[in-house]
């Protein structure tokens, strides 16, 4: 559980990070960058955890390493392109 807490927060840096990086403009304001952060940071999280750049185990402890947050931005930039397809297509 407090791994999951740790990713949610780290998904609200990361999504105002990876908004900032990601080019052009997405639709949606402050919520919406947030929710897809917060997606995109769990989603690189779980990515991260699986090839072994860190542990389960330690993930909540170490949430805010160099290599959790590189991959809670990578996360959520592909999570805003997915969003951007996803948002073109239906406009």
């Amino acid at each position: 559980m407090g791994n999951i807490i740790a990713w949610i927060v780290l998904g609200l840096i990361a999504g105002a990070i990876a908004k900032a990086i990601y080019p052009g403009t997405q639709g949606g304001g402050f919520l919406a960058t947030t929710g897809l952060g917060i997606v995109g940071a769990i989603v690189g999280g779980y990515l991260g955890q699986s090839l072994g750049f860190y542990s389960a185990a330690g993930a909540s402890a170490g949430a805010f390493s160099l290599a959790s947050i590189a991959f809670a931005v990578i996360g959520a930039i592909v999570v805003l392109f997915i969003w951007g397809l996803l948002t073109q297509r239906a406009a």
